[in-house]
């Protein structure tokens, strides 16, 4: 590699994204499970938001917000993956300052999404269980909407910060990103200034953002319990407990790679930087892989639809 992408510069036109550090031999091996992954996210999401489309009877609040997760799904993922793959493949690793900042807010922003239309299916399951002959009447589709607009307005507000700090700060120490994509504090840790208040908010992000989302959900399912547990027979409770399954499934899918990823490079310092590269594009990769999986299993009215899809001959 050049002098150039070393150093002898400061302020680089563009930045090199390294791939996974010490496994280069083998990204095309690696390659292969991330594009199956990808492959399965798209066709998965994409069959699930064209059955509610075209199912009547799935126009209800529960499945808004599933089709809300499955578009930030879509879109978290592909905000990547494309880069990522052709990187495995082409040795594409160059990056201009713009996409670097571009890519690194829109990844973050689509995670605070995520994280938040989590909150509102826990919301909407504690509405159906604990309030359920209200539950038409407090989740119209004008509070849906305005719930979806609220989380999208949230987080394009509390991600801001990022490009902001980043396009402020002196880049003089290296233009290589040890990362696959440009991950707030792998892009942070090449900074030359004082990235103290970066580093602060990323981890007010990470521990009270995503951590009161957590909270809420707690709370909603400490709830939705007790009134479960209430019901007079066990099969009534079994029954509406089940109805939750696919959602606490996507919350351990989600909560579980984010929390490890987070934290462990914030305060891993001697874990290898090659774990902390995987860890970060499992949580990117596995959950918007599991969601249409998890729906199309668990949910009756989905999963009846997926054989008609592929056996209809009609348009």
């Amino acid at each position: 590699m050049s002098d150039s992408n070393k150093t002898n510069f400061t302020n680089p036109s563009t930045f090199i994204l390294l791939g996974i550090p010490g496994l280069e031999a083998a990204h095309i091996w690696i390659s292969i499970p991330f594009c199956t992954m990808y492959a399965i996210d798209v066709l998965g999401n994409f069959i699930i938001l064209f059955i509610v489309k075209t199912e009547q009877s799935l126009h209800g609040p529960m499945y808004y917000f599933v089709c809300m997760l499955a578009v930030t799904d879509l879109l978290l993922s592909t905000a990547t993956v494309p880069k990522m793959l052709s990187n495995f493949w082409f040795n594409s690793r160059e990056i201009d300052v713009s996409a670097r900042i571009t890519q690194m807010y829109f990844v973050h922003c689509f995670s605070v999404m995520e994280s938040g239309i989590l909150v509102a299916m826990a919301l909407d399951h504690y509405v159906a269980i604990c309030e359920p002959l209200r539950h038409s009447t407090i989740l119209t589709n004008c509070v849906v909407s305005k719930i979806g607009l609220a989380l999208v307005m949230r987080g394009i507000m509390l991600i801001l910060p990022y490009p902001f700090l980043a396009s402020q700060w002196p880049y003089c120490r290296t233009n290589i990103i040890p990362h696959t994509y440009c991950e707030h504090m792998a892009v942070v840790k090449l900074a030359c200034g004082d990235t103290h208040v970066s580093s602060y908010y990323g981890l007010f992000m990470v521990l009270c953002v995503k951590g009161l989302d957590m909270i809420f959900i707690a709370v909603s399912y400490t709830q939705i319990l007790r009134a479960i547990f209430s019901l007079p027979t066990k099969d009534a409770s079994l029954k509406t407990l089940g109805t939750c399954s696919s959602h606490l499934c996507s919350i351990l899918a989600f909560y579980i790679p984010f929390r490890f990823s987070s934290l462990t490079h914030r305060f891993g310092h001697n874990v290898p930087l090659h774990f902390h590269v995987l860890l970060a594009n499992v949580y990117l990769l596995v959950p918007p892989m599991l969601n249409p999986i998890i729906y199309g299993v668990r949910i009756k009215q989905i999963r009846g639809r997926v054989p008609w899809l592929f056996t209809h001959k009609g348009t």
